[in-house]
């Protein structure tokens, strides 16, 4: 019976003590630090930020596979992330504007595969700059370098 006893405590006593958080609390500080207002964070508050944003997360996540599962698609892309942001409102009111802009579908008819590229021409650079390739290149002026043994 006392063993019962102190199984039943130490599995309340587990429950109790905190998981490590999923994400590296130096890069949460890191991040909070970014702020101009906090000049330091404890570790309680990394704590609950890190664990916060790893619920947000987890629940983005869902959300957007059950969107991608909706459409009956395998692969979640952007445009299942949007529609599950614009579903919930509190996420949509500060989400939705820092998403890329949807994709605009294009007329043009896909490029055929057996068709060789032609190749553009080096396009034109200001006056007075120089291209990468010519710092790696040598002129004709100058010669090959010869070792010599001595």
């Amino acid at each position: 019976m006392a063993e019962a006893a102190e199984t039943v405590a130490a599995t309340a006593a587990d429950d109790e003590i905190p998981t490590r958080p999923e994400f590296p609390t130096a890069r949460v500080k890191k991040i909070m630090k970014l702020d101009k207002d906090i000049n330091k964070a404890n570790s309680d508050a990394l704590f609950l930020v890190a664990h916060s944003a790893d619920l947000f997360l987890r629940s983005l996540a869902k959300e957007s596979a059950g969107v991608a599962s909706e459409k009956k698609r395998r692969i979640v892309k952007l445009e299942h992330l949007r529609i599950a942001v614009k579903r919930h409102r509190p996420t949509s009111d500060f989400l939705l504007d820092s998403l890329p802009a949807p994709a605009q579908p294009s007329n043009k008819p896909p490029a055929r595969s057996d068709t060789a590229r032609t190749e553009k021409p080096p396009a034109q650079v200001p006056p007075g700059t120089r291209r990468i390739d010519h710092f790696f290149s040598k002129t004709a002026t100058e010669a090959p370098v010869q070792i010599t043994d001595t």
